[in-house]
């Protein structure tokens, strides 16, 4: 494939319709992207010294992972490579890095969930062995499948990847993608869904381990009645760095997203980032979207950003808001708890607890829910 521009920010277009100022470039190449020095909105928060190279070319494929891939009765599996259609069709990347896994990876995984499906979950455990990996998985979900899709990241090592999801008309897809790496771990990874006409998208990003991980969720849509619901969890400890940079773009008419995540900071120099891009487009009529970001600092050396972005260029919409906060544990909550006899550790635990539990009851999938909620214990034990 070649090289693919997006919308260039200004004023307006031959149609007169105005143009989106965010995101104006995606590429599937390298060198349309320049080495970013930090200075750049896109790459201002991240730390560059700790991605291994993957953001200036010097990463170099020499790495494994353990896959257990488990499919259930009627979906299929192949590797292909970057020249099938399938293959980047949800969208280009956005950044060098996602650009650098792209040109980098040697045969894409192509998953397909058959028309009308309703199967038990596809499961992806992937278990890094070090080194550094590139990969691009595909999963093209048929017209009226009823799909859910858990990749579960443990181990170590450095990996750059783009995940694509092709929900057709009517199909109903969720995906939960964990992130449990050991603490020496690097994972950036470009996550496109493309939803057809009446289609049902559930992202749900749970982060908890690595050393630096950085997710870019993205959603379009390609005919009326999408509807998208963006979830996330993270918890970071000290030292770890987690950034998850969404954009929900409409630019179709009368589509409906939701945006909410939700993270725990404890420890020096934890640190965690939510950007929250959406934009409503000219012609995306009809639109109804929400997004909020919630934190809560444990800790005083702990740090969260939280930029939530709506741009709409359209006045027909159905409904648009976005919200943001970030503040420690709420003083009159705790000394409520003590005051009726229960120990300020675990009332500490409870307050987190309560703070995490109605988004853990979203996820869908109970042996993860459960899984979430006996790792949110540990890390508040520490």
């Amino acid at each position: 494939m070649g090289s693919e521009k997006g919308l260039l920010a200004g004023p307006g277009n031959a149609t007169g319709k105005p143009l989106s100022t965010l995101h104006e470039k995606s590429s599937f190449n390298v060198e349309d992207f320049p080495v970013p020095t930090g200075r750049e909105e896109e790459w201002r928060f991240t730390p560059l010294s700790r991605l291994k190279g993957l953001h200036d070319g010097k990463a170099v494929q020499d790495g494994a992972d353990k896959v257990d891939l488990s499919l259930p009765e009627g979906v299929t599996a192949e590797l292909v490579d970057r020249d099938d259609p399938r293959v980047g069709k949800a969208g280009a990347p956005v950044d060098r890095v996602a650009a650098q896994a792209y040109a980098s990876f040697e045969k894409a995984t192509v998953l397909t969930v058959p028309q009308e499906f309703t199967g038990d979950p596809v499961r992806i455990d992937l278990h890094g062995q070090g080194g550094t990996v590139f990969s691009h998985l595909v999963v093209d979900v048929k017209p009226m499948a009823e799909a859910v899709v858990v990749i579960d990241h443990t181990g170590t090592g450095v990996r750059a990847a783009n995940i694509d999801f092709l929900v057709g008309d009517g199909a109903k897809v969720t995906f939960v993608s964990l992130q449990d790496w050991d603490a020496d771990a690097v994972h950036v990874a470009q996550h496109n869904a493309r939803l057809g006409r009446d289609a049902t998208y559930r992202s749900v990003v749970v982060s908890l381990g690595g050393d630096l991980v950085r997710l870019s969720p993205r959603v379009n849509y390609t005919a009326p009645g999408g509807d998208a619901e963006l979830i996330g969890l993270y918890f970071a400890d000290a030292g770890q760095h987690l950034e998850h940079r969404l954009l929900v773009d409409h630019s179709v008419p009368n589509c409906r997203s939701r945006v909410t995540y939700k993270g725990a900071l404890q420890g020096e120099a934890a640190h965690s980032v939510w950007i929250g891009d959406v934009i409503i487009r000219a012609e995306a009529e009809g639109t109804d979207t929400y997004e909020y970001n919630r934190n809560l600092l444990l800790t005083d050396a702990a740090r969260a950003d939280s930029v939530p972005n709506l741009e709409i260029l359209t006045g027909e919409i159905a409904g648009a808001g976005h919200a943001s906060a970030s503040g420690r544990l709420d003083d009159e909550h705790l000394f409520y708890l003590q005051a009726r006899g229960i120990p300020a550790d675990t009332a500490r635990r409870l307050i987190v607890h309560g703070f995490f539990n109605e988004l853990i009851g979203r996820i869908g999938v109970p042996e993860v829910e459960e899984r979430v909620l006996a790792a949110v214990e540990a890390e508040l034990a520490r």
